[in-house]
């Protein structure tokens, strides 16, 4: 089926960060533990993650981790980064004007979702080429 949504945002998320009374699937993608990735919503349907944008966004979450006190931390696990990397880049091919974002980086969103800087962690991340897909 035709994506008939403008998608300005890729949109990266912890699940450390949400809750039970959140949507049941607030994201389109989620990355386990072991680098699958699972296709939980259809990228025509909108999603509730990051409230005022969401029409224009495809939200994709890793199982994250938090500290002792709550905190986000980057938990990814090698699998996921690679995994993540190789969705961010089938995603930004389909949507080239999309721009890849943290949920953090939205200026309505108080939490620390993903628990790291996605842009940074783009500009420095060197995939493993012996595993690229």
């Amino acid at each position: 089926m035709k994506n008939l949504r403008k998608i300005k945002y890729i949109v990266i998320h912890s699940t450390a960060a949400f809750t039970k009374s959140n949507d049941e699937t607030p994201f389109h993608y989620l990355i386990e533990r072991n680098g699958s990735i699972v296709k939980l919503l259809k990228e025509n349907k909108i999603s509730s993650a990051v409230h005022a944008d969401n029409s224009t966004c495809i939200h994709i979450a890793y199982i994250g981790s938090a500290d002792k006190k709550g905190q986000l931390m980057d938990g990814r696990s090698s699998s996921q980064k690679h995994a993540m990397f190789d969705l961010i880049v089938s995603l930004t091919e389909k949507y080239p004007q999309a721009e890849v974002l943290g949920q953090s980086d939205f200026p309505d969103v108080k939490k620390a979702s993903p628990g790291f800087d996605v842009k940074k962690w783009l500009r420095e991340y060197e995939p493993d080429l012996g595993i690229a897909a």
